[in-house]
């Protein structure tokens, strides 16, 4: 079992979210990543090399950005946003898909 870790940004990202949108969010991170967060579903994938992270949980129109220590067990939370049609929102700043 991993343990999950977030940044201190990805605890800033949930704020502005609706508290059931935050409970749902957490809630699946918990389900999702702690058993076997590298291996890719219909929900999770590998990303291309970029600054943010090497993974993404897709959550409803949410998106986690996390990076996984495999040696430490450690699962790190370090972004999270949000999709509306083609953008991602991330602490009110699009990102390019």
């Amino acid at each position: 079992m991993y343990e999950i870790e977030y940044t201190f940004e990805a605890v800033e990202d949930l704020k502005p979210f609706r508290k059931f949108e935050q409970q749902l969010i957490v809630d699946q991170i918990r389900h999702q990543l702690s058993n076997e967060p590298t291996r890719e579903t219909r929900n999770r994938k590998q990303l291309r090399p970029n600054n943010v992270s090497a993974f993404e949980l897709r959550i409803t129109k949410f998106r986690v950005f996390y990076d996984v220590d495999d040696d430490r067990k450690l699962v790190k939370i370090g972004a999270i946003g949000h999709k509306e049609g083609s953008r991602l929102i991330v602490r009110g700043k699009e990102y390019p898909l």
